[in-house]
């Protein structure tokens, strides 16, 4: 089985647009769009980031992917906390694509399609103003 990796990223609108551009290009230069590529969520900001990846969303991240929760009630056991502030989470991640729910029956299995989250966070800017590549 293959590891997938979600790529998190702190960058600028425009620099998101000229790597969405270049891999547009690729795609329809070979006619067969790469499959391995990485999977990208950006933010504009740190502050954004910040409000996805909580300590406690990834306490929730973390319980779905190494226990594989049958509803967000179980979830909610799994780290302790409340089902309602654990279905926030979970709204917010699901919003940004980070988790997907399966409906069976009445509940809702919430699933982390990524074995690793690598969150990239530059520290220098470019000179254009646009924040650094990692």
């Amino acid at each position: 089985m293959t590891q997938t990796t979600l790529i998190v990223t702190v960058e600028s609108i425009g620099t998101v647009q000229q790597r969405t551009a270049g891999a547009f290009e690729q795609a329809l230069g070979d006619g067969v769009p790469d499959e391995d590529a990485p999977r990208r969520l950006s933010f504009e900001t740190t502050d954004q980031l910040a409000q996805v990846f909580t300590p406690r969303a990834i306490d929730v991240l973390q319980a779905i992917a190494q226990e594989e929760p049958a509803s967000i009630r179980e979830t909610a056991r799994l780290v302790d906390r409340d089902i309602k502030q654990v279905s926030e989470n979970l709204e917010r991640l699901e919003e940004c694509g980070i988790v997907e729910f399966v409906d069976e029956g009445r509940a809702k299995r919430p699933v982390v399609p990524y074995d690793e989250i690598d969150i990239q966070l530059p520290l220098r800017e470019t000179v254009d103003g646009d924040t650094a590549p990692a």
